[in-house]
């Protein structure tokens, strides 16, 4: 936990030396052309500022004035020759029609960029015209993310909200030194796979102070991430907070180091979940810890599923590759929405080893839950409700 603390704290410095050097440069998207009418597409303007920031020699600010802005998709591309601030005071908008967004998966992509500093602002992607569509069985684009961020590198996302993304709101692909704080995420709870964050292929990504409500994980976390932490987190609805699904693929990058601490789940389908396709694969869990939380009403408090399968397509039959150790469940209390608050579906062939629960207080209507165990090795102290069968 020391090592989390300490990249917390210089990431943190990290952010305030962004903030404290004052960018001597400054765009307003306005004087580019765009109109904060949330009709007129800004788009170009967007990026006639993102080049000149971009291009600029000294820090920059991208400022985006109160009002809406439509926008379609949009590539902010780097690398840049400083760092640049984008302060969002305004709306960002996606265009009424999903089918604008097309099929690239993305609305707002930074790419191959370094010391990018968002601030603020609020993404509106207008995803219930893609969700109806989905629901309805007919052709449709694959859905695009809100926001991502690609082979990005020192990120700092603050206060911004998005809401109604298409499939994810935030996403952290092959980034380095991420930190979001006091971001809100807000879709309605039968909205497909808008997971709120998802993070894969990344290294040094912290999340903290901030309420997701998605129809999907709250955080997800896929391959090859590593050194993650997550704190003050309020999570619901949605599916949790979700380590995987992992193990789709052979050859895929374990996770390990991550912690998750000082949050509340709230209706949620899930609290802590560690999930892994029934099938061969050399990836790994390892090294993980879920401590200080707190369920109110949550269906699966306490979830290792190593059995995932949809549709019995691809892996009836197996089981699970995926290795998962050492992980610590300490100081998680509150209420389960079903008898049975803990469980721990491992792999046959690869049983869950080192897991550790220490003082766990879970109920159910007012009662002791239950708990369940298959292929499993560990240990439990302190006060343990329900009785463990670790």
């Amino acid at each position: 936990m020391a090592k989390f603390v300490v990249s917390y704290v210089v990431l943190s410095l990290f952010c305030i030396f962004q903030q404290s050097n004052a960018a001597s440069a400054s765009y307003n998207v306005i004087k580019f052309g765009a109109k904060p009418d949330g009709k007129t597409d800004s788009t170009q303007p967007f990026l006639k500022a993102w080049s000149a920031a971009c291009s600029s020699a000294s820090p920059s600010t991208i400022s985006v004035p109160k009002g809406r802005y439509l926008l379609k998709a949009t590539v902010f591309r780097g690398p840049c020759k400083n760092k640049i601030t984008v302060q969002i005071d305004g709306t960002l908008v996606a265009p009424a029609d999903y089918r604008a967004l097309g099929n690239s998966g993305y609305w707002i992509l930074f790419i191959k960029v370094n010391r990018v500093s968002v601030f603020g602002g609020t993404l509106d992607a207008k995803g219930a015209g893609f969700w109806a569509c989905r629901k309805s069985g007919q052709n449709c684009p694959v859905g695009a993310r809100s926001i991502t961020f690609n082979w990005a590198n020192d990120i700092l996302i603050s206060g911004l909200t998005s809401i109604n993304s298409q499939s994810m709101h935030l996403v952290i692909n092959s980034c380095n030194n991420v930190l979001v704080r006091n971001v809100r995420v807000i879709a309605p709870d039968q909205s497909p796979n808008t997971d709120g964050i998802h993070v894969q292929t990344s290294t040094g990504v912290t999340i903290t102070g901030s309420t997701l409500q998605t129809g999907d994980d709250c955080i997800s976390i896929g391959p090859s991430t590593r050194n993650m932490l997550m704190s003050s987190i309020k999570c619901g609805p949605g599916h949790g907070i979700s380590i995987g699904s992992l193990g789709k693929e052979f050859n895929e990058g374990g996770v390990e180091n991550i912690t998750l601490t000082n949050s509340i789940f709230s209706g949620s389908d899930n609290g802590v979940r560690i999930k892994s396709w029934a099938r061969p694969s050399n990836g790994f869990v390892r090294n993980v810890v879920f401590q200080n939380l707190i369920m109110k009403n949550v269906k699966n408090p306490v979830i290792i599923d190593q059995n995932y399968c949809p549709n019995n397509q691809g892996c009836p039959g197996q089981s699970s590759g995926v290795k998962i150790s050492q992980v610590t469940y300490r100081n998680i209390q509150g209420t389960s929405a079903s008898p049975e608050a803990v469980t721990f579906d491992c792999s046959p062939s690869n049983p869950c080893r080192g897991i550790k629960l220490q003082d766990i207080k879970l109920t159910y209507m007012n009662t002791a839950a239950t708990s369940s165990c298959k292929n499993i090795g560990g240990t439990s102290s302190g006060v343990l409700m329900p009785e463990s069968c670790v």
